[in-house]
């Protein structure tokens, strides 16, 4: 019996209840393909926080550095000042664990609808690979003069050689094993160091890789290319603060943020990788059942193909898209059912013999790229 120690932090909002829905769904994919999930449930987050003032701390580091994977709801609630949780729990989780990449998918799945006037499942299948440590996300800064007319902000972005081309190797891998085709996404007119130090990490390294074409398009430029053509695209590499934007407008041509999932992957087996939906804890909606959990059932899928589980991931994606396709709304009172509901729809069609969804799938491309 196949066995994965995974570990499971639902967090705020509606985080819990995306989480419960996923696990029923990993639920029936032990009983389907017989491998066991051994789940160990971490507290942590902004009611964690309020009442311990704890958040990343030494020991939940080296408690979770024993997990394979990591299960990850969602964090924050107004109760807690912006940039505490994010920078001192997600932030921080990334870097002790060293999440290079973040990986997120955008596929437009049969039957689910896009704001995207005619744009067709075979038109929008990409992946975008964010580097995951640096950028602007890990930068120090200060303020002179605070709270006057005189004040002056400063805030640094960090970009390093080795930190980028551990990213861009693993995209030109995953272009190799994909359409071959790689973007690099930045701002290089403006950005010129920064972006001169990407372009010639990923001209370096291309000479590795001549199967694949290589290609550049400026962030701007993306968000135009990005909704009207993503057929241009197959993997997309691009710095930090670039990956948080343009995969989210990503997520809306897909259907929206409950239906995109991503993974944070640790790339040399040095500690577990963490998978999680990309929407946040939307507490607004908490208790309602109106979240849609199919990020988080993906999420979940991706994690199992990082583990070895291919065939169980691509039969929970095909379950999911069955259901999501069979959805008045894709989120709200309007889904016809709940949270919950969801989750057990598609946790009784994972067994069911369902084909894999057309067109090349994430669950293979994890699968298929193992850490060193």
């Amino acid at each position: 019996m196949r066995t994965h120690n995974i570990a499971v932090i639902p967090g705020d909002g509606i985080g819990p209840e995306v989480m419960d829905a996923s696990l029923m769904v990993l639920a029936a994919a032990e009983s389907a393909f017989g491998f066991t999930a051994e789940l160990t449930q971490y507290d942590a987050g902004a009611q964690h926080y309020l009442r311990t003032g704890e958040l990343w701390t030494s020991d939940l580091e080296e408690r979770l550095r024993g997990h394979d994977a990591i299960l990850f709801g969602a964090m924050g609630d107004p109760a807690v000042k912006p940039g505490i949780l994010e920078r001192g729990f997600i932030l921080a989780m990334r870097k002790a664990f060293q999440q290079a990449v973040n990986l997120r998918p955008v596929k437009l799945y049969p039957g689910v609808a896009t704001p995207i006037a005619g744009l067709t499942p075979e038109r929008c299948d990409l992946v975008i690979v964010r580097e995951n440590t640096e950028g602007a996300y890990v930068g120090q800064g200060s303020t002179v003069h605070a709270g006057t007319p005189n004040a002056v902000a400063v805030q640094e972005s960090v970009n390093t050689r080795p930190g980028i081309e551990r990213v861009v190797d693993y995209s030109f891998r995953l272009a190799s094993s994909r359409r071959g085709k790689l973007t690099l996404c930045h701002k290089k007119n403006i950005l010129i160091e920064a972006g001169n130090l990407w372009q010639d990490t990923v001209d370096d390294l291309s000479v590795k890789y001549p199967e694949v074409e290589v290609d550049y398009v400026h962030v701007d430029a993306m968000c135009f290319h990005l909704p009207v053509a993503p057929e241009r695209f197959d993997v997309v590499v691009t710095d930090n603060l670039f990956g948080d934007i343009i995969t989210d407008l990503g997520a809306v041509i897909q259907g929206g943020l409950g239906v995109a999932a991503s993974a944070n992957l640790n790339l040399d087996g040095s500690a577990p990788s963490m998978f999680e939906a990309i929407h946040g804890s939307a507490p607004d909606i908490a208790g309602k059942g109106w979240a849609n959990p199919v990020g988080a059932v993906l999420s979940t899928a991706m994690c199992l193909a990082q583990l070895g589980e291919q065939e169980a991931a691509l039969a929970i994606e095909a379950a999911a898209v069955q259901v999501l396709a069979g959805l008045p709304e894709l989120s709200g009172p309007g889904m016809g059912t709940d949270t919950a509901g969801v989750g057990k729809e598609i946790a009784a069609l994972v067994g069911a013999g369902l084909p894999p969804v057309a067109g090349r799938s994430v669950m293979e491309d994890l699968a298929g790229l193992k850490v060193k």
